[in-house]
């Protein structure tokens, strides 16, 4: 079953629980804290596969906040538009390419790409669709070296079922990547659309304050990064899974 039809196939299965839903799961304002491990390729396209310590995190203030809930480790200033849409400034964590995880880089002897950051500004929607919560986010993220180009980000995510402690939700992200970007990661001159991902999001609360978390996800890469020398294949996965503490 190629990459797409898999993608079909999940969203299909996970949809049906959103219509059977006779209640909302609540949109909660909680903070939480935690670290967790992450198992994903050295880098998107890569055949080698590696695992991270990675933070947990959910911080919603009045006008600042600190995730890792929108698929990077980011935290900025946001500011309420109307009920359930925000406009904000958010700096990110970005990561590199290193020989050290990846046994083609190593073998080619392709330069490493240091971790960095990025700045940018976001515009994002909580609202619902029916029973189910929705939330609409869209994402420009500048390097902070400008040499490495800039990237932009739309995601969608929909809770499919939220009782008994258990909170479970889809997403899609499509990313776009400019000509500086493209060069910086996949040594290719053009830009457009790097790659697209679905996967499913949920937790489960062990206790009052204590909950696990966990994040599966896949990619495709698209366009020029897809036919890169530098892709061994198209398709990679992410899993994540943690534990943190709920204030």
């Amino acid at each position: 079953m190629s990459f797409l039809r898999r993608v079909r196939f999940l969203w299909l299965i996970l949809w049906a629980p959103v219509t059977a839903l006779a209640q909302s799961p609540a949109l909660e304002d909680y903070t939480y804290l935690g670290a967790g491990l992450r198992t994903r390729p050295a880098y998107d396209g890569s055949a080698s596969q590696t695992v991270d310590l990675i933070p947990v995190v959910r911080y919603y203030g009045d006008v600042l906040f600190v995730r890792t809930t929108q698929g990077i480790f980011e935290g900025g200033a946001r500011l309420k538009l109307a009920p359930g849409l925000a406009l904000g400034a958010q700096a990110a964590y970005q990561a590199g390419r290193h020989q050290s995880e990846s046994d083609f880089l190593r073998d080619h002897n392709i330069p490493d790409v240091s971790d960095n950051a990025s700045v940018g500004a976001h515009l994002e929607w909580d609202t619902a669709i029916g029973p189910a919560p929705f939330n609409l986010l869209g994402r420009w993220r500048q390097n902070v070296d400008s040499d490495r180009g800039a990237q932009a980000d739309l995601r969608a995510t929909v809770g499919v079922y939220g009782d008994h402690g258990i909170k479970a939700g889809v997403f899609t992200q499509a990313t776009w990547a400019n000509a500086k970007s493209m060069r910086t990661y996949y040594d290719t001159s053009g830009s457009g659309l790097l790659f697209v991902a679905a996967g499913v999001e949920g937790g489960y609360d062990l206790s009052r304050h204590w909950l696990i978390v966990s994040t599966l996800e896949g990619r495709r890469l698209q366009g020029d990064a897809a036919s890169s020398p530098l892709a061994e294949r198209r398709s990679s996965w992410y899993f994540s899974a943690g534990v943190a503490y709920r204030f």
